[in-house]
């Protein structure tokens, strides 16, 4: 089984945040950028789930500008086997992503899409229901570990 985990490039969650002069964002020049911290725990998840021996492949996907190469290196440096990056040079919106990320299981084909709870730049928290919606899959939100039970997946839930 092949296991697909969407990861994003956000500002660096130890970075104390400016909004930019003229008021119509946040500044990201000359600002560290990091994988998302609820995409890294998606990726980890898979990588265990690989590493117990339910799946073959782990395929991080990252979306946006050059840069989010640097984001795929570090999925890759964690034991990602492969990464896709869509270039996009205008802003995603969570629906974008989300019909993106469709077409990408419609040509790779995984058996489980992980994506992070929530962006922290964005707090949406969307994409992953928006997408499962799309594909007519079932979704699990919140998920805080998936026990090693496939192909019925258990998901405990944490308070």
């Amino acid at each position: 089984m092949k296991i697909m985990v969407a990861i994003k490039r956000v500002v660096d969650y130890a970075v104390k945040i400016r909004v930019k002069p003229d008021k119509t964002g946040v500044e990201t020049n000359n600002v560290k950028m990091s994988m998302n911290p609820f995409c890294e725990i998606a990726l980890e998840e898979a990588l265990r789930i690989k590493e117990s021996g339910l799946a073959s492949e782990v395929v991080a996907v990252s979306m946006g500008p050059s840069q989010c190469v640097d984001t795929l290196r570090t999925g890759l440096a964690m034991g990602a086997d492969r990464g896709i990056h869509v270039e996009a040079t205008s802003v995603l919106y969570s629906l974008t992503v989300a019909k993106i990320l469709k077409s990408l299981v419609e040509v790779e084909k995984p058996g489980l899409l992980f994506l992070g709870k929530q962006a922290i730049d964005d707090d949406c928290n969307q994409t992953g229901q928006m997408v499962a919606g799309l594909l007519s899959w079932p979704q699990a939100t919140f998920a805080s570990k998936v026990l090693n039970t496939l192909p019925v997946l258990q998901l405990s839930h944490s308070r």
